[in-house]
C-alpha cells in the first residue's frame, strides 16, 4: 500500500493559477491576447492540439495569439467558424487562454468544386496533430494537464449549453468563457461538475473486487463506480452503488484523493470500501461480471492478457495499483 501520491494524480495536477479575480474585467480574453507572451490552447471536437511524437512524455503545442487572430476575424463574418475563448489563468511568466474551434472546422466533404472548404479554422485543424485527454492525460506535463483538464471541462459544458433552460433562447459565454449569459432574459449561468464516487471494494482476505461494464471489451475490468444522488452522502453513495451493481455489503469507507474526468463533466472521489460479505450478483445491467483477485492473479490475468485494466490516466488505476503496491504491466 502507498504506492499512490494521491495530491498528484494524473488529471489533478497544475501549476497555473487560474486568476478568477480577472475574469469580469471587460474583454478579459482580448485583453490577455494583445499581452507579450501569451499562449493559446487549441482544442477541436474534444481533443487537443499536441507537438507531435509517441514518447513517455508529451507536450500541448501552445501557439502564440498571433497564429489564431485569423479565426477571431472570421468569426466576425461567419457564425459557422466562431470559436468559443476561455480564460484559463497565468503563471509567472504568462497568460494562457484556450481556443475551441468549431466542430465544423476540418470538416472532411468536398465542396461543390470538389475542393475541401478552406477557412482559417480549417487551416489551424490541419496543421496540427490532436489527441485526447483521457489517451495522454499521463503523459502531459503538469503545467500541461492542468490548462488541458480545465479547457475539456469548460469546452464540454459549453458544448451542451447553448440555450437558456429558463426560456430556451439562446446563450452567450461572458466572463471569460466562466458564464453563459441569455440573450432574452439576462440570466448567467455555470459550469456544473458531477460529483462520482469510485471505490477499491476489499475483502477480509484483502482481496479486490473489480467489474466489468456491459459495453467494455470483454477482457477490460475496473474498480465500481456511480453518481451521486441528491441529498445522499458520499459514504451513503459508496455504500449503495456496491449493494445495486454486485449484491455486495459495505461497512467501512475510506476517502483516498479525488480528480476531474470532464468526460464530460465529472468530479471522480476515489475511496477503499470494505466489503462484509463476498457473494457476487451482478445486476446484470450496469455490470455484467464481477471477480474477486489477490495480487498474483492479477499480476498472471494481466500478464496473460486475460485481464485489461483502466488507462493511468483515471483514479480507478490508481487505487489498483495502490492496493497492488506498485505498477501493474499495460497502458
Amino acid at each position: 500500500m502507498g504506492h499512490v501520491d494521491w495530491d498528484q494524480l494524473p488529471l489533478s495536477r497544475a501549476t497555473t493559477a487560474r486568476r478568477a479575480e480577472r475574469r469580469t474585467e471587460p474583454e478579459i480574453v482580448r485583453t490577455v491576447l494583445a499581452e507579450p507572451g501569451t499562449l493559446v490552447l487549441l482544442v477541436h471536437r474534444k481533443r487537443l492540439a499536441v507537438v507531435p511524437g509517441d514518447g513517455p512524455e508529451r507536450l500541448l503545442a501552445l501557439v502564440p495569439a498571433a497564429e489564431v487572430v485569423d479565426v477571431a476575424d472570421a468569426a466576425a463574418h461567419s457564425p459557422e467558424t466562431r470559436p468559443t475563448w476561455l480564460y484559463l489563468g497565468a503563471d509567472d511568466d504568462r497568460a494562457y487562454v484556450a481556443c475551441i474551434l468549431p466542430d465544423a472546422a476540418g470538416a472532411d466533404e468536398l465542396g461543390l468544386e470538389g475542393v475541401a472548404p478552406v477557412s482559417a479554422a480549417d487551416a489551424v485543424v490541419a496543421r496540427h496533430t490532436w489527441g485526447s485527454l483521457r489517451e495522454l492525460g499521463a503523459q502531459l506535463t503538469t503545467r500541461d494537464v492542468g490548462l488541458a483538464t480545465e479547457a475539456v471541462a469548460l469546452a464540454a459544458w459549453h458544448a451542451a449549453h447553448p440555450r437558456c433552460p429558463r426560456c430556451g433562447e439562446p446563450t452567450e459565454p461572458v466572463d471569460g468563457g466562466w458564464v453563459r449569459r441569455c440573450s432574452n432574459d439576462g440570466s448567467d449561468h455555470y459550469p456544473r461538475t458531477d460529483p462520482a464516487v469510485i471505490m477499491a471494494v476489499l475483502d477480509e482476505d484483502d482481496r479486490m473486487l473489480l467489474g466489468h461494464a456491459a459495453q467494455w471489451p470483454a477482457n477490460r475490468f475496473s474498480t465500481l463506480a456511480g453518481y451521486v444522488e441528491p441529498g445522499e452522502p458520499l459514504e451513503a453513495a459508496v455504500r449503495r452503488e456496491v449493494l445495486e451493481e454486485v449484491g455486495i455489503v459495505v461497512g467501512g469507507v475510506e476517502y483516498r484523493g479525488s480528480q476531474p474526468w470532464p468526460f464530460p463533466a465529472s468530479l471522480m472521489l476515489g475511496f477503499v470500501a470494505h466489503a462484509q460479505t463476498r457473494d457476487i450478483q451482478v445486476d446484470g445491467v450496469e455490470v455484467t461480471e464481477a471477480r474477486w483477485f489477490t495480487r498474483t492473479e492479477m499480476l498472471r490475468a494481466v500478464e496473460s492478457g486475460e485481464l485489461g485494466l483502466p488507462s493511468r490516466a483515471s483514479i480507478a488505476r490508481a487505487l489498483i495499483e495502490d492496493w497492488y503496491g506498485g505498477e501493474l504491466p499495460g497502458a
